[in-house]
C-alpha cells in the first residue's frame, strides 16, 4: 500500500511505485473519480504523441492542399462573424 500526505495548499504527491505502474510524468494528466463510498479511483487521461500517432488516418479520405485549407478557414471565420 503506498500512502501520500495532502499538504496545506490541497497538493498531493503520487508516490513513485504508483506514478511507474500507471507510466505517469510529469505533466501528465489524471482524473479523479469519487465513488459513493467515498473513494477516489485515479487514471491517467493524457496519450503521448506516440499512443495516439495515426488514429485519425483514412485511407479513404483524400489530400488537400494548404491553400484549400486556407480558403476554408477564412470563410468558416467570414460566416462567423459576419
Amino acid at each position: 500500500m503506498a500512502l501520500a500526505t495532502l499538504t496545506t495548499k490541497g497538493q498531493l504527491t503520487i508516490p513513485k511505485e504508483i506514478r511507474e505502474s500507471l507510466k505517469l510524468h510529469s505533466g501528465d494528466k489524471i482524473e479523479i473519480l469519487v465513488t459513493k463510498n467515498r473513494e477516489a479511483v485515479i487514471r491517467p487521461v493524457s496519450k503521448k504523441v506516440d499512443d495516439i500517432f495515426c488514429k485519425l488516418y483514412n485511407v479513404e479520405r483524400k489530400a488537400v492542399s494548404l491553400e484549400t485549407m486556407k480558403k476554408a478557414i477564412r470563410e468558416r471565420v467570414k460566416e462567423k462573424f459576419t
